[in-house]
């Protein structure tokens, strides 16, 4: 089928888009409507911690599609309970709330931090989030976020998220007041840059939050299950959060997210938060699937050498083209590119024949590897030796302009 027999108009405009329809996909690897194949380093920009269509997730949807859909969130379902389970033995968090996005846990957590504060902090309420931070594209979380512009888009923004700058605890001090609920922050920027906090902020904006009785809330959405080679980005820091957000990898490719807190800060009342579909034994089920799969003995093992790996090959690229190098966490990683490159590359990667790569430039100066976490290490050899030629034929091209 020519991409001209698809109706691409009746979708509303949100971005541009190649001419290019994906039909399959397996793995780290898609395929398009021409039968064109693809070796995916976004995979759904770290949502398939699995890679695509993993067997795991085909045989809990398909056992469970056969029993139970959706009897509705006023019930307890079986998936629901097993997987809340499973993720507080899993983490130091004792109550966990479902929902469909990273977006909706991210405003959850909002809302709880705010119920908090009404409780126990005079209706202290203001959070306190960081520069070049993304939480969502909700209009609270929206406001959370520190991405450039966004203070405009759709004002008047939601008050209450003074911006900080990471890794910078003096930053967060000093706009710590009586109005103070929480500090919010993602354990590594995405969108920002693939940004790291490092240890010793994290372990200081801990001992600063506990000091002001403030709430610490870790945005996980990326970050967590698996991606960092931990299950959770929080435990390379040795501290413990009040409040974590969950999605992406958790649902491996299906909508699902979760909002996790301590016991002492869980102080929603009937009425405060729901969703139709949240915890639906649908979803959950695939969530148990894909926490299995991560919490198998030597996976999350095997992430870290696999990271390791990528970096060092990375580095490796970086001093073949005299670039900056390159920096994350696991397997979120980003190849600084010294020079406002990144566009042409992902547009000349994916445009590879026989086969095209599919890689992300959240800056332009900047490309951001999400691969499966089952990638393989012949897939990163594969990947680089592709991105090499790329760079080349970018520079050669600026060369002769």
């Amino acid at each position: 089928m020519e991409f001209s027999q698809y109706n691409v108009d009746a979708l509303m405009y949100i971005t541009p888009r190649p001419e290019l329809v994906f039909t399959e996909g397996r793995g780290m690897w898609m395929t398009d409507h021409k039968g064109k194949r693809y070796l995916d380093y976004l995979q759904g920009w770290a949502v398939n911690c699995l890679g695509h269509s993993p067997k795991c997730i085909e045989d809990a949807i398909v056992a469970q599609a056969g029993k139970l859909l959706n009897p509705s969130p006023a019930f307890y379902n079986e998936n629901m309970i097993k997987l809340a389970d499973q993720l507080t033995q899993h983490s130091c968090f004792d109550r966990v709330f479902f929902a469909n996005s990273g977006a909706e846990a991210n405003e959850g957590a909002i809302k709880l931090a705010r119920k908090w504060g009404q409780k126990n902090k005079n209706g202290a309420f203001e959070i306190i989030t960081f520069d070049h931070g993304f939480h969502g594209r909700t209009l609270a979380t929206m406001s959370a976020s520190g991405k450039p512009g966004w203070d405009t888009i759709f004002a008047p923004q939601v008050t209450g998220f003074p911006k900080a700058d990471l890794n910078d605890i003096a930053s967060v001090e000093k706009l710590i007041n009586e109005k103070t609920v929480a500090v919010m922050l993602e354990p590594v920027q995405g969108e920002g840059g693939v940004i790291p906090a490092s240890r010793e902020f994290m372990q200081a904006l801990r001992a600063l939050t506990t000091k002001h009785n403030v709430l610490l809330i870790v945005d996980e959405v990326q970050t967590g299950m698996g991606r960092t080679g931990e299950l959770f980005a929080y435990q390379l820091s040795g501290i413990e959060p009040d409040i974590m957000t969950l999605g992406k990898g958790i649902g491996g490719g299906v909508p699902l997210a979760a909002l996790l807190a301590k016991e002492a800060v869980s102080c929603f009342v009937p009425g405060d938060q729901g969703g139709t579909y949240n915890g639906n034994p649908l979803i959950t089920a695939v969530g148990i699937a894909v926490l299995n799969a991560l919490t198998a003995p030597n996976f999350l093992e095997e992430v870290k050498a696999k990271s390791v790996y990528l970096s060092q090959a990375l580095i490796k690229l970086s001093n073949q083209f005299g670039m900056e190098g390159e920096r994350g966490e696991g397997l979120l990683r980003a190849l600084k590119l010294g020079r406002d490159i990144g566009p042409r590359l992902v547009e000349v990667a994916r445009d590879l024949e026989p086969i095209g790569l599919l890689i992300n430039s959240p800056r332009p100066n900047l490309l951001r590897f999400m691969p499966a976490l089952n990638v393989s290490y012949e897939e990163i050899d594969t990947m680089i030796s592709m991105l090499s030629k790329v760079i080349q034929q970018v520079i050669d091209e600026a060369a002769a302009a």
